[in-house]
């Protein structure tokens, strides 16, 4: 799959779990499972900053948001930011 596609199928399951239809956890494994060709394509920080992300979310889900000091909607929001930035970054020009 070519690194658009892959972007693509990434910006799918986010919005996924943003509508409630799909469990962070099941976001994350795909995310991580499904990026290599995209990771590197883009520079080597979006790699890093992906997985941080990523792992805060998995961390945040094993909470309620009372518990929780971060919530999923901010991290959500934060993954939005990523995709739309390694957009930018795979645009030509």
């Amino acid at each position: 799959m070519s690194e658009e596609g892959q972007l693509q199928a990434l910006v799918s399951t986010l919005q996924q779990a943003q509508a409630g239809t799909l469990p962070v956890n099941a976001l994350a494994l795909h995310w991580r499972g499904s990026s290599g060709a995209l990771l590197a394509a883009l520079p080597p920080n979006f790699g890093p900053v992906m997985h941080n992300l990523l792992d805060r979310l998995e961390s945040a889900a094993s909470f309620t948001d009372e518990s929780c000091s971060v919530s999923q909607r901010d991290l959500l929001a934060a993954l939005q930011q990523w995709v739309e930035k390694a957009a930018a970054r795979l645009r030509p020009g």
